[in-house]
């Protein structure tokens, strides 16, 4: 009888070989978390048992799984994978739930028992064991992690590695540099014929004469040459090798007075308007006796290039516009008004304290500045020099605005791009410091670039159908900044970036002689980080500009654009409805206000300026979406960039609403035009003069222009799209936030009229 008691288990029962026994029997086997690798990014400390905070009130939605550091990022790696969004932005080379370590703003680690907290910096100490870490991302998501469970030892490595990989000693040591050496031979490896010219980049790099001579061409500067006294950078270090100036002006005097500028950066071509006018950007003269004879000599040559031999007017931007500390303590404030937590605490006193943080104000300001200049070119005929003692920060955002109200061309995709790496890559702005990618400087820190995006999204905000890329695109290139894998926003200056990409190809092995965006590419090359398909989210489906087409009797035909072809609706939202706010249609302000608005019935004034009478004019006659535009600027038309600013806020999400609901439908509607232009061609047959049309099969379904695909009668119905406002990004699983949908906060940005009390606003319909 005995014999059949069971035996109490042993502590040999727990060894490894009876548990190894007893997982096999285990369903479903215990999922194994490993990461997705780039080529040669290794991982270097991981922990598990790891609960990222997804709300703050109950840990219900929490996720456990993996926090894993590599040489490239921080990725985190759910045991339960939830189900993919299916509208959301996919990345090719980042995770749901990765950050690049140069996103990384602050590591911050908490230990709750003994109520202490450390910001992490390189090789720091840990006194204590965290219980907590919290990243804060300079693309404003807040990340919250827990080690409840996981051993405290292996967090506290974890930490320290983050903090550590994070703050690079050198810039060869961020990931980019492994990364692009590994994919350059892979690349050449599967290439038969060797690689295609510029890796079949469309975007102008103006890193050669070719890329200037058809600027120049294509501007109509007839008096202006390409010069390339710079070549070996042997001028300035901080101008492109090959710049362009008046004819007029030789070389020789170019040497002898480039001595006198600031970095000896000699003046710098940027635009000509058809009227003949030039835009210059220049820094200071450093020396005050030559001053007035080297003005005069520049002044003269830009007179001599002119057709009328108009005036020159030179614009000091350091006396009218805020320093980039300014900009830098604003965006600091800003940022922290819109990732405050709880966000609703805060809400009444919220739209005050956005418009005191001073970002709307400088937005304004930097607008009202290019609009000023844009008069001075196209209304007064007269050749502008802007003017800013380092000609690298300040003229970046004014010299790339004006252009853009001026020139149709660079409100493409391939144009806006061609300006970006012109006046901000080549131009030498100092993306390294101005976003402090090795931490090293707080104090050179500036958003610049973020602030002309900015300007740019107010421009769409008010003329939707002007451009041809969407806000979407905007975001996407302000994430990129912070992604080490190309090398448009890496470097101080394009000598800084010849030099360090030479000695990325000597240490890669890569053959002299081979062009540079071939083995370390431009940010342009979208197919890195996004699927064709995703790349469509760019496209504007309002955008009425040369490329795109229209049909006339069953026939594709380019637009060709008269001024029968506009009428005032297309100028997007009234004025006196937009954001749901009154307000009059004005003009630029004068010189002492950013306030002052015309009168709505656009009377004249008896005291009126020539500048005043132009804006008065041009605001009093429909928009031209391929002429010169010119934003409105009192408060109610500068706003908020939402999707920029609050897209990780769930509390300021619209569910199904916002403006992708729009975007939603105008896709469909696009996708099903192309779709009827297909049956209109195989019912009645091409015609001599109709542009060609996809074959009747239709074009494949990841080549359409739109995101959102128009159905046929015969397809399937599908499931609708459920979209928030923050489409194509999402703050599910990014962000330690409540999930409270409807508040008042969300209510206003939904368009409610009014800004009044909690109660009031929870009683407004919209």
């Amino acid at each position: 009888m005995f014999s059949v008691k069971p035996m109490k288990p042993t502590f040999k029962c727990y060894l490894p070989p009876v548990q190894t026994d007893v997982k096999k029997t285990i369903e479903p086997p215990i999922k194994k978390l490993e990461p997705k690798l780039l080529q040669g990014e290794i991982v270097v400390n991981e922990v598990n048992f790891v609960r990222k905070c997804i709300s703050a009130e109950s840990s219900q939605d929490d996720l456990w799984g993996k926090l894993i550091c590599t040489n490239f990022k921080v990725s985190f790696i759910p045991q339960d994978a939830p189900t993919k969004q299916k509208s959301k932005l996919s990345h090719l080379l980042l995770g749901e739930h990765d950050i690049p370590l140069t996103c990384l703003e602050q590591v911050v680690t908490v230990n709750d028992t003994k109520g202490k907290k450390k910001v992490l910096g390189s090789n720091q100490k840990l006194k204590f064991n965290p219980t907590e870490l919290i990243l804060y991302c300079k693309d404003l998501r807040i990340i919250r992690f827990c080690f409840d469970e996981a051993g405290p030892e292996s967090a506290k490595k974890v930490c320290l590695a983050i903090a550590h990989y994070s703050h690079p000693a050198d810039l060869q040591l961020l990931f980019g540099f492994e990364y692009q050496g590994r994919r350059y031979h892979e690349f050449k490896g599967e290439q038969v014929n060797g690689s295609s010219p510029r890796g079949g980049l469309q975007t102008p790099i103006f890193d050669r004469p070719s890329d200037w001579d058809r600027e120049i061409k294509r501007t109509g500067a007839s008096e202006w040459r390409v010069c390339s006294i710079n070549e070996g950078y042997a001028i300035s270090q901080s101008l492109p090798e090959y710049v362009v100036v008046p004819v007029s002006l030789a070389d020789q005097d170019l040497k002898k007075y480039s001595i006198f500028f600031t970095d000896q950066r000699i003046p710098l071509w940027c635009w000509n308007h058809p009227n003949g006018s030039a835009l210059v950007r220049m820094t200071s003269i450093n020396d005050p006796l030559q001053q007035k004879k080297i003005d005069q000599r520049i002044f003269t040559a830009i007179t001599k290039s002119h057709p009328q031999r108009s005036e020159v007017i030179k614009s000091d931007l350091d006396k009218c516009l805020p320093t980039i500390l300014d900009i830098q303590c604003a965006f600091v404030k800003i940022r922290q008004i819109c990732v405050i937590d709880p966000f609703e605490e805060s809400e009444e006193r919220w739209l005050t304290s956005i418009e005191n943080s001073r970002w709307l104000e400088y937005v304004r300001a930097f607008l009202k500045q290019s609009a000023e200049t844009v008069y001075l070119l196209d209304g007064k005929n007269a050749s502008v020099i802007l003017q800013e003692e380092e000609d690298r920060d300040l003229c970046c955002v004014v010299s790339s605005l004006v252009q853009l109200m001026l020139d149709p061309h660079y409100r493409s995709l391939i144009g806006f791009q061609g300006l970006v790496q012109k006046e901000w890559v080549m131009a030498g702005h100092r993306f390294l410091d101005r976003c402090n990618h090795l931490k090293k400087n707080d104090k050179v820190e500036s958003p610049l670039f973020i602030l002309f995006l900015d300007c740019v999204w107010q421009m769409m905000n008010q003329y939707p159908a002007a451009f041809e890329f969407t806000e979407a695109y905007l975001t996407v290139l302000s994430d990129s900044m912070w992604i080490p894998l190309f090398s448009t926003f890496l470097f101080n200056s394009p000598k800084q970036r010849a030099q360090h990409l030479m000695d990325f190809a000597k240490n890669k092995a890569i053959p002299q002689g081979e062009d540079q965006v071939v083995f370390f590419p431009p940010v342009w090359n979208w197919s890195q980080q996004f699927s064709t398909k995703d790349q469509t989210l760019f496209n504007n489906p309002m955008y009425v500009g040369k490329g795109a087409a229209c049909v006339q009797n069953g026939e594709v035909k380019s637009f060709r654009r008269t001024k029968k072809n506009y009428s005032s609706t297309l100028r997007g939202t009234p004025s006196s409805m937009r954001n749901g706010l009154r307000g009059g249609e004005e003009t630029l302000p004068r010189r002492g206000s950013l306030m002052s608005e015309l009168k709505p019935d656009f009377s004249v004034v008896k005291d009126e300026s020539p500048s005043e009478r132009f804006f008065r004019d041009w605001f009093s006659r429909p928009a031209d979406q391929q002429g010169v535009l010119i934003p409105l600027l009192i408060p109610s038309h500068v706003v908020l960039w939402k999707l920029f600013f609050l897209r990780w806020v769930p509390e300021a999400c619209i569910h199904k609403g916002g403006p992708v609901t729009a975007y939603h439908k105008l896709s469909q509607l696009v996708d099903e035009i192309e779709l009827l232009q297909i049956h209109l061609r195989r019912y009645k047959g091409p015609s001599p003069c109709s542009t060609p049309l996809p074959s009747p099969s239709g074009p494949p379904s990841d080549q359409r222009r739109m995101y959102f695909k128009a159905s046929s009668p015969n397809d399937p119905p599908t499931p609708p799209e459920y979209l928030t406002s923050s489409f194509p990004f999402t703050p599910v699983g990014n962000l330690c936030r409540r999930s409270i949908h409807g508040t008042p906060i969300s209510k206003f940005l939904n368009g409610a009229r009014i800004w009044l009390s909690t109660e009031t606003l929870a009683n407004d319909t919209v």
